[in-house]
């Protein structure tokens, strides 16, 4: 605690003059008709019927190049992450403790400072993600389909995080090394975070700022798309786009 404690009062000292599913894309009817299921409600026309697999793959194509797409501009913008509390971006846990003596010390500004400067971090380059995603979504298959119909309701954050988090990684450490880059007191946590991993006060995915964040990015765009999972699969109708419409239309709802 002391060597954390220390480690930041350096950062301070030293700036301190500049601080600067769609596995339940359908509903629970609407899935049973597509698999041939007896147990589909008998009042309603069986859903499905005259859907091929390529109408159902474009189906759910459209609908996550939709909610991908949504949850890049929903992030990728001005207090996308910093105004979000679900996915704002907090200094390390290694570090939350002495956030509070530095305030008291009337270190807030600086501390305010490095906040935002991850999250601006974040907003930058969450919105290199619409591309891979799209390009994710155009690979898919007719396997890859009805492993997320009927993979239950994280599925297709899976297959996005199985497809594109490597390359994603790869894609916003850049943009996020250059906006820190710009404050200097990260270079500061740097230095002094990877002294401490490696005595065992910080863990090492923490050691560096640009991981850190690159890796809370990520988060918080798969925790974004599952919102857009979950707002599909309850209000399908409310989305655009004649595959959307065909395939998830024929549930009569």
């Amino acid at each position: 605690m002391r060597y954390i404690v220390w480690f930041f009062m350096l950062l301070v000292i030293s700036h301190h003059a500049n601080a600067i599913d769609f596995g339940g894309l359908l509903n629970e009817e609407t899935l049973k008709s597509l698999k041939g299921s007896a147990a589909s409600s008998p009042a309603r026309t069986p859903v499905g019927t005259n859907l091929s697999d390529g109408d159902v793959v474009n189906g759910l194509k459209e609908a996550l190049s939709q909610g991908s797409a949504a949850a890049v501009a929903k992030l990728g913008k001005p207090d996308g992450f910093l105004g979000n509390d679900r996915v704002k971006i907090p200094l390390p846990e290694s570090l939350q403790k002495t956030e509070g003596l530095l305030r008291t010390l009337g270190q807030g500004k600086v501390v305010d400072d490095l906040i935002t400067t991850m999250n601006r971090a974040a907003e930058a380059a969450v919105l290199e993600a619409k591309m891979l995603l799209l390009d994710a979504v155009k690979k898919m298959s007719v396997q890859d389909a009805k492993n997320i119909l009927n993979g239950g309701d994280s599925a297709a954050t899976s297959y996005f995080r199985k497809t594109t988090e490597v390359q994603l990684h790869n894609k916003f450490l850049p943009v996020v090394t250059k906006t820190t880059n710009k404050f200097a007191l990260a270079e500061k946590y740097n230095q002094y975070a990877g002294q401490a991993s490696k005595v065992g006060l910080m863990d090492e995915k923490q050691a560096s700022v640009q991981e850190y964040v690159t890796t809370k990015a990520l988060d918080g765009l798969f925790l974004m798309m599952a919102d857009e999972e979950k707002a599909i699969r309850q209000n399908p109708m409310e989305r655009t786009g004649y595959w959307v419409k065909k395939v998830f239309g024929s549930s009569g709802l």
